[in-house]
């Protein structure tokens, strides 16, 4: 199996040992407290989980603006997203060596992780927004990952994490959420010597669910991990656990079995475009997987990026050897109808765009609030009537 990113194991920062556990939940009664922003938490999780290996927790200034600057820590680790803890009031905390972390999303906010504090520092507004800049491609506060980041205060909390929990994603999730060893497990217990991985926020369509099938044939691929976000979205997108049913009836009826895993991971999204896409495939390598599918706009909103930006940066901007996994660079998918079933837009020529079966979003989501299956070129009727029933939900 492919090795984990940066290290040849996982070395997720969850404490696995209950009694040490239970000693750590002791111990952050008596210590002082912040309250994380949601991102924040996130990283925690994904740390726990280690996606993000091999990092042992938040990065400090330096590492923060080199890897907004170079993809790269002052280390010289390949990182393409600074992975942070801010906050706009440190005042709880100055002067503490360590710190009980608390959930924002739980009620009551528990205690998600412990955290030694290497440093307290603030951030510049220049500083502020190098990042933004670099990460995001833009310092437009309208786009959403701008405006959360730039929520989250400008004091920096460094240091390494040891992880009590995975948040609600754990609880809420049980059946979807897998840690980034999990997923290397179940992958050798299937015996599989190779996996595609496939990002969603969204339902999967007959588009994704084609291009899946075509990913895996085109690399040889043992098989296919849908692995889908978690966490907190931006308005109007569809509640994670409407895109679990739907993915997971489409999976049941629709893929020869032992060919998919469903699985999803406690993140929010960022929206980042080309660095998001990257940091996409730093974590996929880190639970197994061989080959990682991008296609247009990924990790995208609105017009902030280009349709294949996010293919071309491991072109231009990701350093020959820096990552094990090889990239799946995918077009538009759709169903011809000349051809008679879904293609790949550049597959097809000769085609118009009057020779697709093509819907906007927009369309698709006024279709299913009046109670109006989209094609079947277009969507499974099954996965089609889950969207439905959300959508009706919403508008009744």
């Amino acid at each position: 199996m492919i090795k984990p990113h940066g290290s040849d194991r996982l070395s997720p920062l969850y404490v696995e040992d209950p009694q040490q556990r239970a000693e750590l939940e002791r111990e952050a009664g008596g210590l002082p407290k912040l309250l994380l922003s949601s991102a924040a938490a996130g990283n925690a999780v994904m740390l726990g989980a280690g996606y993000f290996n091999p990092l042992q927790g938040y990065m400090g200034k330096a590492d923060a603006l080199r890897v907004a600057e170079s993809m790269h820590t002052t280390s010289g680790l390949f990182w393409p997203v600074p992975i942070l803890n801010l906050t706009a009031d440190p005042a709880a905390i100055q002067g503490a060596s360590r710190v009980a972390l608390l959930d924002p999303n739980v009620q009551g906010n528990p205690v998600i992780a412990i955290q030694e504090v290497s440093a307290l520092e603030e951030l510049s507004p220049a500083e502020v927004d190098l990042i933004t800049e670099r990460v995001f491609r833009t310092l437009d506060p309208e786009h959403p990952g701008v405006a959360s980041f730039l929520d989250q205060g400008r004091h920096l909390v460094s240091g390494p994490i040891q992880v009590l929990n995975y948040s609600y994603f754990a609880d809420e999730f049980g059946d979807t959420f897998r840690t980034a060893t999990q997923i290397r497990a179940e992958i050798a217990e299937r015996g599989w010597d190779t996996a595609v991985a496939f990002q969603t926020r969204n339902p999967m369509h007959r588009a994704h669910e084609e291009l899946c099938k075509m990913a895996k044939e085109a690399v040889g691929a043992d098989g296919i991990i849908i692995h889908m976000l978690l966490g907190k979205l931006k308005p109007g997108d569809i509640p994670a656990d409407v895109r679990d049913a739907a993915i997971r009836k489409m999976v049941e009826l629709y893929f020869p079995p032992n060919t998919v895993m469903i699985t999803g991971y406690g993140f929010d999204m960022l929206y980042a475009g080309p660095r998001e896409a990257v940091l996409h495939a730093v974590f996929r390598q880190n639970m197994g997987a061989s080959h990682f599918i991008i296609g247009r706009d990924h990790a995208g909103v609105g017009d902030y990026y280009g349709a294949f930006d996010a293919q071309t940066i491991f072109d231009e901007e990701v350093p020959a050897g820096e990552l094990q996994i090889e990239i799946f660079r995918a077009d538009h998918t759709a169903y011809s109808k000349k051809l008679h079933k879904v293609v790949m837009m550049r597959d097809a020529p000769d085609h118009t765009k009057e020779d697709f079966v093509l819907l906007s979003g927009t369309k698709v989501r006024e279709m299913l609030g009046e109670g109006i299956a989209p094609p079947v070129e277009f969507s499974r009727p099954e996965v089609a009537q889950i969207l439905m029933n959300y959508y009706q939900k919403q508008v009744a």
